[in-house]
Order: structure tokens, then C-alpha cells, then sequence
């Protein structure tokens, strides 16, 4: 993937590549989306068609844990390698936690359109249910749970080492004589 990601950066006129290597973990943050959004669609569908016809928003939340766990590895390993200093468990702990608040949010919209504005046969046709499912679980659900992820992920789970905390911070004590010296 890294020989991929060089090889489109090197094609690319200075200006944007300057501009990709300044936003670089936001892009490699989209793709590890981008991948985890297909592995949301399959499993989400392969369960919806089939076992869970019934059942769409136990499908959506098996489907976004699957994902959950592919986006962990990759965002550990990939979009976030630089940043940390979390022990892993801690680390793996806060990710998790993140991505659960993550998933009610990317489950919330299919919810209200199902049980709320009853986008469902036998109230509305198959192709309108269909729609509906898909726009409010896979994008809107989607994108109101990555702008989420994203901004937890960089505060909390994968902190920049550089940035000070702004929790307590020491000062030295220094008495007044030392500042007339």
C-alpha cells in the first residue's frame, strides 16, 4: 500500500502534493474508510439479503463491527503509526469505545428511517425501502460516524506525543528572591 501511495504522490503536481503530504493522515484516515466502507457494504448486505432479512439494523451493527475491528488494524497500523505512546490495551480499549459511540451514530439514521418515517414494506415499495437503507445506514450513518471517529481517534485514541497535555502541568517554584537576582 505504501508503494501505491508513493507512486501517486510522485505523479502529482507540487502544489498537491504538498498539500497531500500536510494532510497525509487524513487521507490515509479516508482510505482505511474507504476500505472499512466496503467491508461494512458486503457484510451488511451479504447478512440483509440473507440471515438477517428481517433484522436490518442487527445486520448494520454486525456489519460496522466487522469493520470496526479491519479499521483497527489498518488506522493502528497505517494512518496513525506515527502517533500514540498508549499502551496497546489502553490504546485498543479507547478505540473501541470510540468506534461503539461511532456505531450507534452510523446506526441511528437507519433506525429513525425504519421505525420512524416507516421507510419499510409493506408502507412503502421495495426499491424506496432499499434506497432509504441505503442512504440512511451507508451515508449518512457513515459520514456523521467517520467526522465523528476522526476527530475522537486524533484527541483521544492516538494522541500526537508532541502536543502537551493540557491536564496538569508542573511549574517551577521559584521565591521572590530569585526573581530580583
Amino acid at each position: 500500500m505504501l508503494r501505491i501511495a508513493n507512486a501517486v504522490l510522485a505523479r502529482l503536481p507540487e502544489p498537491l502534493r504538498a498539500l497531500a503530504l500536510k494532510h497525509s493522515e487524513l487521507l490515509k484516515f479516508a482510505v482505511v474508510g474507504g476500505t472499512t466502507f466496503l467491508v461494512d457494504n458486503a457484510v451488511f448486505y451479504g447478512l440483509k439479503l440473507t440471515v438477517l432479512e428481517p433484522k436490518p439494523v442487527t445486520a448494520k451493527i454486525i456489519a460496522v463491527l466487522v469493520a470496526t475491528i479491519v479499521s483497527y488494524v489498518l488506522n493502528r497500523e497505517w494512518s496513525f503509526r506515527t502517533r500514540g505512546g498508549r499502551e496497546r490495551r489502553h490504546e485498543a480499549a479507547l478505540f473501541f469505545l470510540v468506534s461503539g459511540i461511532g456505531l450507534v451514530l452510523s446506526s441511528a439514521p437507519l433506525w429513525i428511517s425504519r421505525y420512524v418515517f416507516l421507510l419499510e414494506t409493506p408502507e412503502v415499495s421495495l426499491a424506496t425501502q432499499e434506497i432509504a437503507d441505503f442512504v440512511s445506514a451507508q451515508l449518512v450513518g457513515t459520514l456523521v460516524a467517520m467526522i465523528f471517529r476522526f476527530w475522537a481517534f486524533r484527541k483521544w485514541v492516538f494522541p500526537d506525543e508532541k502536543t502537551p497535555s493540557r491536564g496538569l502541568r508542573l511549574v517551577s517554584s521559584r521565591d521572590s528572591t530569585d526573581e530580583a537576582a
